[in-house]
């Protein structure tokens, strides 16, 4: 039985959203947004966030428009592993960030390539962490739409929740009228 979502007890995890990368993916234009949307949130309600790239000598860096919104604290994780639970900065990653800003049990993901990296490390945070594994949808791409398709169904099978972005935030804002979901309300217009 999946966990509510909450900012206390998430962490967000943006996997290999490059520039070399999103060119090839069917929605790239749709992923963008949202995990602008993510990201801007995440900032706002003091989500930590975990940061990978594949393999950036041969794939570049993070695209500038989500480089800007990854807050000062967050190392980009080099990582040539398709998991990023497998990478070796991970695990010290995930414990500071624990250790830092009290028990996360939740990870939120989204990036690319969605039947490749999202999901081996879907299994894994599952698997190795016994965590709570939350995929905003929509914010995920791979570059053909099938395989996205495929690998999210495989994603519930194994017990995650796929939901859109606009019900990842709003899950961790908990409630209207808050000034923090005045702010935020903007991403959804």
């Amino acid at each position: 039985m999946h966990k509510s979502i909450t900012a206390r007890s998430s962490f967000i995890l943006m996997i290999d959203m490059q520039e070399k990368l999103l060119p090839a993916v069917f929605n790239k234009d749709e992923v963008i947004k949202n995990s602008v949307r993510i990201l801007t949130a995440a900032h706002e309600l003091s989500v930590p966030m975990i940061v990978t790239e594949q393999y950036p000598q041969g794939i570049g860096a993070t695209i500038p428009e989500l480089k800007n919104l990854i807050t000062d604290d967050t190392e980009i994780m080099d990582k040539v592993e398709f998991s990023c639970c497998a990478a070796k900065k991970f695990g010290d990653a995930f414990l500071n960030l624990s250790f830092n800003s009290g028990t996360k049990d939740t990870a939120i993901l989204f990036g690319v390539e969605t039947h490749i990296c999202v999901l081996a490390t879907a299994i894994d945070l599952i698997e190795k962490y016994n965590l709570n594994v939350v995929i905003a949808a929509d914010a995920c791409g791979s570059r053909d739409e099938k395989n996205h398709t495929l690998a999210l169904d495989a994603a519930r099978a194994l017990g995650c929740l796929v939901v859109p972005t606009e019900t990842v935030v709003y899950h961790m804002l908990e409630k209207a009228g808050t000034p923090l979901f005045k702010a935020l309300l903007p991403l959804f217009k």
